[in-house]
């Protein structure tokens, strides 16, 4: 019953233009972050700007931090020092909605609920049933919405059981893709996805999204190949930030470690 609630939904007084964020510019200012009053810095001072339409890939090992970067962007946890400012506005100075409604996401385990591939995909209503068939033409879910007796109005069952794990994946794309965000957050799945869902996903993302900044939790290296900037953290502060080729050659990297590690473990699977 104790627990502290969340920030208000919505400040009155302090509402982001509606068309915010247009250009998708992150700046983190100093960041730290602690999940509890009285427990070490998860976060330690992380600065650094992901300019509006690149590609960012955040790699380090499981606890650096990765996911708690992302986790403070939508402030599912409070800064407990520094800030975020996205298009010239402090993100801790607006409401939740306000806040959440305007980043897309691309969560690591897909999330459906139950009810109809309609509200799955737009529980709000605030699209039409063309744009739906649009977005699900393009994550490549049609043939298989329209195989189904209802179509749009198919169910889904508790977990999106009825439907595979790849698709499952693309309606959370497809999500995304009707919010039309300037800013789209991915959490790849560290449970491999199957390729073919994989390629549908790094495909439209793409192309949908090239003008978008795209922040991407890599688990999977090759993905962070073609990003314009890798942030590599470790231990909860910003070990390197630069373009993936440089870090490459650069001696000692983190980064160009991490690569390494991935492919000698990938040839080692492949010749078992």
């Amino acid at each position: 019953m104790h627990v502290p609630s969340e920030a208000p939904e919505i400040i009155e007084k302090n509402r982001p233009p509606v068309n915010w964020p247009t250009r998708g510019k992150v700046e983190i200012e100093d960041l730290q972050i602690r999940y509890r009053e009285d427990t070490p810095l998860v976060l330690r001072g992380i600065s650094c700007t992901f300019e509006g339409g690149h590609k960012i890939g955040i790699v380090g090992r499981t606890g650096s931090g990765k996911t708690t970067l992302i986790g403070a962007l939508f402030r599912l946890v409070e800064p407990a020092g520094g800030r975020i400012v996205v298009d010239g506005i402090d993100i801790s100075k607006i409401g939740l909605h306000d806040l959440r409604s305007r980043f897309g996401v691309i969560p690591q385990d897909p999330t459906l609920f139950n009810g109809t591939v309609r509200y799955n995909l737009d529980p709000l209503s605030q699209h039409t049933d063309n744009q739906i068939w649009e977005v699900l033409e393009k994550c490549q879910l049609k043939e298989a919405v329209e195989e189904k007796d209802k179509g749009l109005d198919s169910l889904v069952l508790e977990d999106g059981s009825n439907w595979s794990m790849g698709q499952r994946q693309l309606f959370c794309l497809g999500r995304a893709l009707l919010r039309k965000s300037k800013i789209l957050v991915l959490d790849e799945a560290t449970a491999s996805i199957d390729n073919a869902t994989d390629m549908i996903l790094q495909k439209t993302i793409r192309t949908e999204f090239a003008d978008c900044t795209v922040i991407t939790v890599a688990h999977r290296i090759p993905t962070v190949m073609d990003c314009t900037m890798v942030l590599a953290i470790s231990d909860g502060k910003l070990v390197e930030y630069d373009e993936p080729m440089k870090l490459m050659k650069k001696e000692g990297s983190l980064y160009g470690q991490l690569v390494k590690e991935y492919w000698s473990y990938y040839q080692s699977a492949q010749s078992h």
